[in-house]
């Protein structure tokens, strides 16, 4: 392969992907494991994928896509990957070679997203492990003064909800997480699929479940209809995967809200959302088309 490849790696709290682009920017290899929380655990599976998708020294530039707050190069707070601290550009670049940039994941697959939607202002839900977004306006992203911009997920709409894994109670995430959800039902790695075919029978408790995701999916569109006011909100993650099942109960959550408001009536909250096609790999494309050697160039002066 060619060593002008640039491979992009999305870590996930169930999955680590990794695809290596040519210099069209398109798509020629892919490689994807278990992610193993925990800072070895995430540092071997990301290298990991990286051999999989190129050979050693193969790569131009390695870009990582990863939950919680990323300053330069390193992650802070990655909850759901049970990382408090970690140098992750400098643990990769010591062992591939390569140059290493490293950025918040929704923030990368919101890069992804919008490769291909002719849009001035686009928001991107990830309903994942987590729940986070990404605004991409005018071409840009911003990840803020301290790095959290986009984490709606813990946004509290509820104080007597369920606890969050980050402490507080009734945040979005604790709803509409993959995570929260399998954590308060004691359910597996389908906790959420399964929930879904239980309310399908008429399970009272799973059909809680899936009322209260469908309430903070509608909690998290408003906050950035409100917030940004994008033309567009594409909704990706794991739990986007459920397709139509997933979308109808979210948009009858927005109806409902809209019923009893003319103003987020007349906001059209239902016509903005979309949901993801399954199987694009938007995460680690977006980690890809990042301005890594810039960012490591300004990394090196400071």
């Amino acid at each position: 392969m060619s060593a002008q490849l640039r491979v992009g790696v999305d870590v996930g709290g169930s999955t680590t992907e990794a695809v290596a682009l040519d210099g069209s920017a398109r798509v020629v290899a892919r490689a994807e494991r278990r992610t193993v929380r925990g800072k070895e655990g995430v540092v071997d599976g990301i290298l990991a994928v990286i051999d999989a998708v190129v050979p050693p020294g193969g790569a131009a530039s390695v870009g990582i896509g990863i939950p919680g707050r990323v300053s330069s190069g390193r992650v802070h707070d990655a909850v759901n990957l049970d990382i408090s601290d970690l140098d992750l550009a400098s643990e990769i670049a010591a062992r591939s070679g390569a140059v290493v940039g490293v950025e918040n994941d929704v923030r990368a697959a919101t890069r992804g997203v919008g490769i291909d939607r002719l849009t001035s202002s686009l928001a991107y839900l990830n309903l994942g492990t987590g729940v986070a977004a990404g605004v991409l306006l005018d071409g840009r992203i911003n990840g803020g003064s301290r790095g959290v911009a986009g984490e709606i997920g813990h946004l509290s709409i509820d104080p007597a909800g369920p606890r969050c894994a980050c402490g507080q109670r009734g945040c979005i995430e604790a709803f509409a997480g993959g995570g929260a959800i399998a954590r308060r039902t004691a359910g597996g790695p389908f906790a959420v699929r399964d929930a879904f075919d239980r309310a399908d029978a008429g399970d009272v408790a799973a059909l809680g479940v899936v009322a209260g995701l469908a309430r903070g999916a509608a909690a998290a569109v408003r906050t950035l209809v409100l917030a940004v006011d994008p033309e567009r909100i594409v909704i990706g993650g794991g739990i986007a995967r459920l397709g139509e099942r997933l979308r109808i109960p979210v948009l009858r959550e927005l109806e409902r809200a809209a019923e009893g408001s003319a103003f987020l009536g007349s906001l059209r909250l239902d016509e903005r959302v979309e949901l993801l096609s399954p199987g694009v790999p938007v995460g680690a494309i977006g980690a890809a088309l990042a301005d890594h050697r810039r960012d490591a160039l300004r990394l090196r002066a400071g």
